[in-house]
């Protein structure tokens, strides 16, 4: 099974914005058309979009909602959205308005029972942000005082889709994922993983694609500032992705192409 390319969208006032380690006061504006940058991204090829609400994930008001529903009925991919997701009616909100599944964070750790109401009936991943080991939450600010790997147990009878992976310490730099803690997540927990942060190059990509730990690999990649920056385009990752993982099921090693001299 290739893994599936997540290009980010992140909202701030209706903007298209990526935040350096989470700060908003460090904050690139790199669009004011979210829905076409969503429409670029479907006809490029995305399997999905991903959708992140800065503004909600800060204040808890949904200020974006109508550009997630505006996404939603642009592209026929399905659509990823987070941020600020605190109650069962605002989860609702967002599958009424053509959401596939959305990202519980912060909440999720504050009250677990929201995460299995809603995996009943539908699609929920966990977003977890790590420093190191430990999980963040209130938007990165605080510590939670607990490692990621007793988080990951809690949510493991609750029916979730997947967790979401974000090693603060290396998102928006662009320097490599946090291969090392993923890695130890994917031997500890039977939940799909999805890596986000610190892809810069499609090396970092192909690092994804070879990681493995107990069987098993990571399911996604969110990626945003490296394509919006040009390291990359959608397509090129994803003929890096699906590329790599062909070759891993041909059993043919590394760099080497089949029918080709």
């Amino acid at each position: 099974m290739s893994l599936e390319l997540y290009p980010a969208i992140d909202l701030r006032g209706g903007n298209c914005v990526r935040l350096y380690q989470g700060d908003y006061a460090q904050e690139t504006v790199y669009g004011d058309d979210p829905v076409s940058q969503a429409r670029l991204f479907a006809d490029a090829g995305a399997p999905w979009i991903h959708v992140v609400d800065l503004d909600a994930a800060k204040s808890g008001v949904p200020e974006n909602r109508d550009v997630v529903a505006a996404i939603a009925a642009a592209v026929d991919v399905p659509v990823q959205t987070g941020g600020g997701v605190r109650t069962v009616e605002a989860a609702q909100a967002l599958f009424a308005a053509g959401v596939e599944r959305v990202v519980i964070g912060t909440a999720a750790l504050e009250n677990p029972a929201l995460v299995g109401t809603l995996a009943k009936d539908h699609r929920v991943a966990v977003g977890l942000d790590v420093r190191g080991t430990e999980v963040a939450v209130h938007g990165w600010t605080e510590g939670s005082g607990r490692h990621i790997h007793d988080v990951a147990d809690e949510f493991a009878a609750l029916g979730v889709d997947a967790l979401i992976v974000t090693q603060i310490n290396v998102d928006g730099t662009m320097e490599g994922p946090d291969l090392e803690g993923l890695g130890a997540l994917l031997a500890h927990t039977e939940i799909d993983v999805i890596a986000s942060g610190g892809v810069g190059n499609l090396a970092h990509l192909a690092s994804l694609t070879t990681l493995e730990n107990a069987g098993r690999t990571p399911t996604g990649v969110i990626v945003g500032r490296a394509i919006y920056e040009g390291s990359f385009t959608v397509e090129q990752a994803i003929e890096a992705l699906l590329g790599q993982s062909a070759r891993q099921e041909a059993g043919q090693p590394d760099g080497q192409e089949g029918g080709k001299e």
